[in-house]
């Protein structure tokens, strides 16, 4: 196996090295005599002092020895992607990824064609970031062909050799950039590689909306997403695939009430609700940046819904009653959104607001964090049994009913709404 290096550094024993899965899966994979390491985030994660997510794994045997290997040690093996050296080891549910060691033999600025190799540099050279090109042993023996140690303690976000060169083998690396800056990265960012990244940003339009969606969506969960939305904005990356990306200020108010301000159990970091907060739009807008980022159904509609103009806006001065129609219509999670968002809005002017205004904003969040959900007493059923033929007319009446019921702030049970209902069916003729 080709690898002259020596060890440069060293990871503690940690829960996920040491947990009985692990050394299932590494005693397994060394029954045969190849050496295994702990590559890429787990070992970069684990030397930052951040919590271990994925674990993943490279050996020099090839995928269809590593699938044997597992089987032999009774380990459920799924071939994930063979193709590119990838098996997926599952024990007790725990999953691990394996990978053959690998280069690329060709590349076109989305997919790769890679070659198995046995030598641990050139598979840590075909990485993006120094930071990733890191490796361990079972023991925790750090090998670091690129630097990367040096990089991760003082906050340097580099390329592997040159930083154009390693973009056009894979244009996300583009945004990956920026995630992994807000994630590891002190300012001001490496500067060849934000050069790279400028020049390089108009052909993100190549990539698949889900492949952006996904690392817009990394990048917006950072801890400081403004931050990173600035520097990309500043660097025309954000130009090609959201231009709508304009409000960085209620973007990073957004953040703050999120981790900071709010101590609620309903309020985290969300990443629908930071796209809303940094989108200068309308709905219309807000349904055309959720089709053009392939966003799912729910998280599309919801997004919209944010912007929408309607007869349940919600501003820190509305009453009791008003709050408890707007959650009526809206759900707690719907209400929510539309009061941070509107609270976000209104902090990015800069102004410090009086503590009243604050004290407002904070006891919708409250009264979202506290309502009972409440169902609507009448159906279309009860209406039609009153005689009225099946049709529009039927959605009508339970409108009216409706909105009657939420203006006595929902108290109303459904005797009353029956009578009510009866009284606008003899008033309709029917």
């Amino acid at each position: 196996m080709n690898d002259p290096m020596e060890p440069t550094g060293k990871i503690p024993p940690q829960p996920w090295m040491t947990r009985p899965q692990t050394r299932a899966v590494i005693a397994a994979l060394t029954a045969g005599g190849q050496q295994v390491r702990f590559v890429g985030g787990c070992v970069r994660d684990a030397l930052a002092g951040l919590p271990v997510k994925d674990v993943d794994i490279a050996t020099a045997d090839a995928p269809g020895r590593v699938m044997e290997l597992l089987e032999n040690a009774g380990i459920k093996a799924v071939p994930t992607g063979l193709k590119h050296g990838t098996v997926t080891a599952v024990v007790d549910r725990v999953p691990f990824e394996i990978t053959t060691l690998r280069v690329d033999v060709q590349t076109d600025g989305r997919h790769a064609k890679v070659a198995f190799t046995d030598d641990w540099t050139a598979d840590a050279r075909r990485r993006d970031l120094t930071i990733n090109t890191l490796s361990s042993t079972p023991d925790g023996d750090v090998f670091d062909p690129f630097g990367g140690l040096d990089d991760l303690a003082h906050g340097r976000v580099r390329f592997v050799g040159v930083a154009r060169e390693r973009i056009e083998e894979d244009l996300l690396r583009v945004l990956r950039f920026f995630r992994f800056n807000g994630v590891f990265g002190h300012p001001p960012p490496d500067e060849e590689a934000l050069a790279a990244c400028r020049s390089m940003a108009p052909r993100l339009t190549e990539l698949s909306a889900e492949r952006i969606r996904s690392e817009m969506f990394r990048i917006l969960l950072t801890d400081d997403p403004a931050d990173v939305f600035g520097v990309m904005r500043g660097a025309r990356v954000l130009e090609p695939i959201l231009p709508e990306a304009q409000n960085i200020g209620r973007l990073r108010t957004m953040g703050w009430l999120e981790t900071r301000a709010i101590k609620v159990e309903s309020v985290a970091p969300d990443a629908v609700r930071r796209l809303a907060a940094v989108l200068e739009v309308d709905q219309a807008g807000a349904e055309a940046v959720a089709g053009r980022l392939r966003l799912s159904n729910r998280d599309k509609t919801r997004l919209a819904a944010m912007f929408a103009e309607d007869a349940a806006q919600v501003t820190a001065g509305m009453d009791d009653g008003a709050a408890k129609r707007a959650l009526r219509r809206l759900g707690p999670g719907g209400f929510l959104d539309r009061v941070l968002l509107a609270w976000a809005g209104e902090r990015a002017l800069g102004l410090r607001p009086p503590t009243h205004r604050t004290e407002a904003w904070m006891r919708l969040v409250e009264v979202a964090e506290t309502w009972p959900p409440l169902d609507f007493p009448l159906k279309g059923k009860d209406v039609i049994a009153l005689g009225v033929p099946p049709g529009q007319d039927v959605g009508t009446l339970l409108t009216v009913v409706g909105t009657w019921w939420e203006q006595g702030d929902c108290r109303a049970d459904r005797e009353a709404c029956l009578e009510k209902l009866k009284t606008l069916r003899t008033w309709g003729g029917y």
